[in-house]
């Protein structure tokens, strides 16, 4: 009965020393369960949650992924989300970048744009110009076919694509933008920008890419540049032709007294356009590239989401709101995703913040991937169908550009 009694002792012992240690600690615990929500990502709280998933190769190397996952609540963290995602493989399969209406101005659906160039699969990519007489111009880098359209906004997140023996290579990084005028050799300026609206003090450069004329207003002046020389001088009239063999220099304020002081008919003249990365360990990659396209904020750097809209001069609420999204993705594989989250549709897709894209884009492996166009220009189109359900009202937004997909023959 004494060895009996000891035992029950050293249990109530025991006890009470995990009593006393749960006493000490709970105010810690009851703290920790209180945060979890918080500080467990969004895109996590909802795997629980049942997810519909669908998966369909529609050509070799290019997987065609639709996921609704999350359930309607009153906190936008659940969702739900319908998500659109293509995986391709470059080695089977190969990207074209396209401008609406095969200038560097003007607006065209990506639907229109895949049925054009008879591509499998489309999704829009860079931000444009909504409105006015240069809707649709080019907001962001855009290089097609080795020809600067428009150049980089504020150093912006862009992807680029190299192509090499019979596959392409995608680089995903920042680009800053260059640009001279130099006359008789001796007399030089700074370009401003290309292809787009004139600012105050500014010297923009319209080349034949653009569109037949400049499209601009009386304020400033105008050269005419052929084979690399001035052949002709507007002041104050507006609009100039193009030509096909060479470009106009268009200027206002102090750039355009600089313009009227050097560029007199026969000067010759030389513009020289450079794209810097940021990233300098890319330097060469980047010059291989022949086509460009931009886009914003960066998500994800080696592997780790890495948002970076304050270099990038993006406000805070677009990284935490609730938007639709297009996004494209570098895998470790080297392969890309092309993703679109449909939104302001409540009770069928919200719309994700950056935050909960970039973990969504993790869960498929990404090791990089930035942010593209989105709201009402979130298209993903297969086999001429939009498989995606655009935001608007009106259905299918014109948007300025889209990233294409083919199949390699």
């Amino acid at each position: 009965m004494r060895v009996l009694n000891q035992a029950v002792l050293r249990s109530f012992e025991r006890l009470e020393i995990i009593a006393s240690s749960i006493r000490r600690w709970s105010p810690l615990l009851i703290i920790f369960f209180l945060l979890l929500p918080s500080i467990t990502p969004a895109w996590a709280q909802t795997a629980k949650t049942e997810s519909l998933f669908k998966s369909e190769f529609i050509a070799p190397g290019i997987e065609h992924i639709q996921i609704t996952r999350g359930y309607q609540s009153e906190r936008e963290s659940t969702g739900p989300w319908f998500i659109n995602i293509l995986r391709i493989d470059l080695s089977k399969a190969r990207l074209e970048f396209v401008h609406a209406l095969d200038e560097a101005v003007g607006l065209e659906t990506v639907s229109s744009m895949a049925t054009r160039h008879g591509a499998l699969a489309a999704v829009n990519s860079g931000y444009f110009r909504t409105t006015g007489t240069y809707r649709g111009d080019s907001v962001g880098i855009d290089v097609l076919n080795g020809k600067l359209l428009s150049e980089p906004y504020n150093a912006r997140a862009a992807v680029g694509l190299i192509e090499s023996n019979g596959t392409q290579q995608a680089l995903l990084g920042h680009v800053k933008f260059d640009g001279q005028i130099v006359v008789n050799r001796r007399a030089r300026q700074a370009i401003n920008g290309l292809n787009r609206p004139r600012g105050e003090n500014e010297l923009i450069v319209f080349t034949p890419e653009f569109h037949r004329t400049t499209l601009t207003n009386p304020d400033g002046a105008e050269f005419i540049v052929r084979r690399g020389v001035v052949i002709e001088r507007r002041d104050a009239k507006g609009s100039s032709p193009v030509p096909t063999d060479g470009y106009v220099v268009s200027a206002t304020g102090t750039a355009r007294e600089w313009a009227t002081a050097n560029l007199a008919i026969r000067a010759r003249v030389k513009i020289i356009l450079n794209l810097n990365p940021v990233e300098t360990d890319q330097a060469d990659l980047w010059r291989q590239a022949k086509s460009i396209v931009g886009g914003g904020p960066q998500l994800i750097k080696n592997g780790r989401v890495e948002i970076t809209n304050i270099a990038e001069k993006i406000l805070p609420s677009f990284v935490s709101d609730g938007h639709p999204r297009t996004a494209i993705a570098k895998l470790k594989s080297g392969q890309l995703l092309l993703v679109t989250v449909d939104g302001r549709q409540p009770g069928e897709s919200i719309g994700m913040s950056l935050t909960t894209l970039a973990y969504l884009l993790l869960e498929f492996d990404a090791h990089e991937a930035i942010n593209l166009d989105g709201g009402g220009s979130t298209t993903m189109v297969i086999r001429n169908k939009t498989v995606n359900k655009p935001s608007d009202a009106t259905g299918e937004r014109p948007v300025s550009d889209a990233i294409l997909v083919f199949a390699r023959r």
